[in-house]
């Protein structure tokens, strides 16, 4: 890994599955988006407020508002691929199209209101496909350079608890809804029975510590709140880490141009975990509703 985006190649940090900056191994595509979303959320939060970087200047390709700071970094990124002729589904631009086997998935900035308020939790995300297949992820923690990546068939550092139940599980979840009660039946199940509970705001940041070991499970409680950019590079990081990914209501995680299709993601250190953790999100979803 390198040391900085750019820099010369590293171990590991410690041999924990994660390095710092953009690795060299990366596809040189993966590797100048990453770049480019390092450098660009350094100077945005340099330069402007929170204000001016919270600020909402359009919609993206999903119909969700876009802030400043994710145009500001989306926009870097599309100018570094220029010289890399892959296509790209990204958040607020959605389909960019050349007509490549390879396309580029990725999520600017995830956890783009933690990094307009000055909380450092945010973090740069991709995946490669190769002819519609994940081969290949990196994910970057913005503020700290931390990085995690892996490539399909080739040895990862990386590994996962390796837990198998929900029980003394540690599990992040997205926010509960209230005002949806099955979503919110599904949410405080979870907590119940999970023996610590983390809401971060960041999906993909929350995804790559499932896969280096840090917690054991991540989840949307069946809200259909994910978009492909918010999980993609989680199927390759966890599964090269022994863990795996599901969607609550059994959908498969599929490249998919369309940026209003949704899943309710669950990223876990085993198989058998994430199994579990949907068909509990899953159970206690459909009774909230008809309760």
């Amino acid at each position: 890994m390198s040391g900085t985006a750019g820099g010369e190649g590293t171990a590991m940090a410690g041999g924990r599955g994660w390095g710092a900056g953009v690795p060299g191994e990366a596809h040189p595509a993966l590797a100048a988006a990453a770049s480019a979303a390092l450098e660009a959320y350094t100077a945005a939060t340099a330069e402007h407020d929170r204000a001016t970087l919270a600020a909402v200047v359009a919609d993206g390709a999903d119909g969700t508002p876009t802030m400043r700071i994710d145009v500001l970094v989306e926009d870097a990124i599309l100018a570094a691929l220029s010289r890399h002729p892959v296509n790209v589904l990204t958040e607020e631009t959605g389909w960019v199209d050349h007509g490549s086997a390879l396309t580029l998935v990725m999520d600017p900035v995830d956890g783009s209101a933690n990094a307009a308020a000055g909380v450092p939790l945010s973090a740069f995300s991709a995946a490669v496909a190769e002819d519609g297949v994940f081969t290949e992820a990196l994910t970057v923690w913005l503020e700290t350079g931390r990085s995690w990546w892996a490539r399909a068939g080739v040895p990862s550092p990386l590994r996962t608890s390796g837990r198998t139940a929900l029980a003394g599980a540690a599990v992040s979840l997205l926010r509960p809804h209230p005002a949806n009660p099955g979503a919110s039946s599904a949410w405080w199940e979870v907590a119940r029975r999970a023996a610590r509970v983390r809401i971060l705001s960041t999906s993909c940041l929350e995804g790559a510590l499932v896969a280096q070991g840090a917690t054991d499970a991540f989840a949307d409680a069946a809200t259909d709140t994910h978009r492909l950019v918010d999980i993609a590079a989680s199927v390759v990081l966890a599964e090269a880490a022994g863990g795996a990914v599901r969607d609550v209501f059994g959908r498969a995680v599929v490249l998919d141009t369309d940026l209003t299709r949704r899943w309710s993601g669950v990223v876990a250190a085993s198989a058998e975990l994430a199994d579990e953790l949907a068909s509990v999100l899953r159970e206690a979803y459909e009774a909230g509703r008809e309760g």
